[in-house]
C-alpha cells in the first residue's frame, strides 16, 4: 500500500468522526460509557466476522500479550479519561484541552525514527488547534481554577491518543486485526466503568438503536481500523493536522441536521483548519 493511499484511508476515520456529534445526539439519555461499550461491541463484532471471512483470525494468535494491552489502554483510556474529564469540569474547556491530541501527534511524530518534522507542520497544526478551539469554546472560554483535576485528566486524554496514535507506527508489523480485540476489551472494560458509575438507560425507540448501530458500524468501528492503517503507513503529521476538521465538520453535519446554526464562528474556524491543512501538507510534499 502507497503512502497516499494509507494517508486517505486514515482520514476517512476522520470524516467517520464527524458524526460522532450527530450520532451521539441521537442516542441522549444512553448514559457515556455504556453508549461506549454497545458501540464499541458492536465495531468489535463486526470486525470480529471481518478477520474470520478474510482468513486474518490466524494471525490474531500470534500477537504478544503486550500490544494487546497497548492497544486497549490506547482505546478505553481515552474514552475512560474523557469522559472523567467531563464529568469534573466544563464540558468546553476539557474538550478543548482534550482535543490538543492532533497538535500532541504531530510534535511527537518528531521522534520517530524516518521522519521529518518540519516548521510547516507546527505551524499548521497551532493554527488547526486555534480553527479547533473556536468551535469547542464557540469563542468563549473560563477556565475554573476548582476544575483543576478535570482539566489534568483532559490533558492526559490528550496524551494518551496522541500517544497510541505516534507509537502504534512503531508497530508497523502488526497486522490491523489487532484492533478487533482493543476494540472487544474496551467494550468489556466499558461495561464494567458504566456498571460501576451509572445507571442503565436501553434505547426506547429504533432511532436510538440506529444510531447505536451507526456509531458501532462507522465512528467507533471501522474509523479505528483505517486510522490504525493510516498511522502506520500514511503521512502521520498531515493526518494530525487534518484531524482538526473532526469537529468543523462535525459542526457543519448539526447545522445540516437543523441541531446547530451556522454562526460566524464556524466559518472563521473552516478558514483557520483549512490553512492548518494546507501548511501541513505543502510541508510534507517538501519533506
Amino acid at each position: 500500500m502507497t503512502k497516499t493511499r494509507a494517508t486517505i484511508l486514515g482520514f476517512g476515520a476522520v470524516l467517520m468522526w464527524a458524526l460522532l456529534a450527530l450520532l451521539t445526539v441521537k442516542t441522549v439519555p444512553i448514559p457515556p460509557f455504556q453508549l461506549t461499550a454497545m458501540s464499541f461491541a458492536i465495531g468489535g463484532s463486526l470486525g470480529l466476522v471481518w478477520v474470520l471471512v478474510t482468513g486474518e483470525a490466524k494471525s490474531l494468535k500470534s500477537i504478544s500479550w503486550k500490544i494487546y494491552a497497548f492497544g486497549t489502554v490506547g482505546l478505553f483510556g481515552y474514552h475512560f479519561l474523557y469522559f472523567s474529564a467531563l464529568r469534573l469540569a466544563p464540558a468546553a474547556e476539557a474538550g478543548l484541552i482534550a482535543y490538543l491530541w492532533p497538535l500532541l501527534i504531530v510534535l511527537l511524530s518528531g521522534l520517530l525514527p524516518q521522519e521529518t518534522l518540519k516548521l510547516g507542520h507546527i505551524i499548521g497544526g497551532l493554527i488547526g488547534f486555534a480553527g479547533a478551539a473556536i468551535i469547542v469554546t464557540q469563542g468563549q472560554t473560563s477556565f475554573d481554577t476548582s476544575a483543576i483535576l478535570g482539566y489534568g485528566l483532559a490533558l492526559l486524554c490528550a496524551l494518551t491518543w496522541s500517544s497510541y496514535s505516534v507509537l502504534s507506527r512503531r508497530l508497523g508489523n502488526t497486522p490491523t486485526s489487532s484492533v478487533v480485540i482493543f476494540c472487544l476489551a474496551t467494550a468489556i472494560l466499558s461495561a464494567i466503568a458504566h456498571l460501576s458509575l451509572e445507571t442503565t438507560i436501553w434505547p426506547d425507540q429504533l432511532t436510538t438503536w440506529l444510531a447505536v448501530i451507526g456509531l458501532g458500524i462507522g465512528p467507533v468501528g471501522l474509523a479505528f481500523f483505517v486510522w490504525d492503517v493510516g498511522v502506520k503507513r500514511g503521512d502521520i503529521q498531515l493526518l494530525g493536522v487534518a484531524s482538526y476538521a473532526a469537529p468543523l465538520l462535525s459542526t457543519f453535519v448539526l447545522v445540516a441536521a437543523g441541531i446547530a446554526d451556522l454562526t460566524w464562528t464556524l466559518l472563521v474556524a473552516s478558514i483557520l483548519i483549512t490553512l492548518g491543512a494546507v501548511l501541513a501538507a505543502r510541508a510534507s510534499r517538501t519533506a
